[in-house]
């Protein structure tokens, strides 16, 4: 890539944009060349063009999550690199982000040195993962059998939001025989018989966040 890598900084909450810019603006061959306090804006300035790299935050509280936002970025011809930059650590952040073409996943706790060659991995192409994401990816590949899937984990947060099944199913788009068989299955998979030991064990998996 000629020329520095141009960047927007997505984040809800203006103290940590500042706290990025104040990074990454020591690094020569970055630029931040816009803002955004929500995932809506992050959306609109990325299709404006002159982005190379996003950074965006998952939980914008009300609106767009950034997972979405990444998706429509992403779907987008010549679009940017997303990376996320959260503190969140669920394998159905993690999912749901990979999903929708995120090309890294990053905490807010890495180090300055580490951002850096995680924006220079994703803007060459690559994909870009903290260790303990990583970590979490491989441990699913390991054991398949005993990971609960995207949709597992969809219907497992909803219970944790305190859904009935005929709301999830809702929701979802799913009929309620269909709720009922995803629940079966995350129950044997994580070892519990009730929708409350479920949501505690996979709260404490780190598997969904409350």
């Amino acid at each position: 890539m000629s020329g520095p890598v141009r960047l927007l900084l997505a984040d809800d909450h203006p103290v940590v944009r500042a706290g990025l810019r104040a990074v990454l603006d020591t690094e020569p061959d970055f630029r931040v060349v816009a803002e955004a306090a929500t995932a809506e804006e992050a959306v609109a300035r990325a299709a404006g063009g002159g982005v190379d790299v996003v950074l965006m935050d998952l939980q914008f509280g009300a609106g767009m999550h950034g997972s979405q936002a990444t998706a429509a970025i992403t779907a987008a011809p010549d679009a940017p690199r997303v990376l996320i930059l959260t503190t969140y650590d669920s394998d159905a952040d993690i999912l749901a982000a990979v999903e929708a073409g995120a090309a890294g996943y990053l905490l807010k706790d890495t180090p300055p040195e580490e951002l850096a060659a995680a924006v220079r991995t994703a803007a060459a192409g690559r994909s870009a993962l903290a260790p303990a994401v990583a970590h979490r990816l491989m441990d699913r590949m390991r054991t398949p059998a005993q990971a609960l899937t995207k949709r597992e984990l969809e219907v497992l947060r909803l219970v944790g939001e305190g859904l009935s099944n005929a709301e999830i199913s809702k929701r979802l788009f799913l009929s309620q025989a269909t709720v009922k068989s995803h629940l079966v299955h995350i129950y044997a998979k994580l070892g519990v018989d009730s929708r409350t030991a479920a949501v505690a064990a996979a709260t404490a998996r780190r598997l969904i966040r409350r």
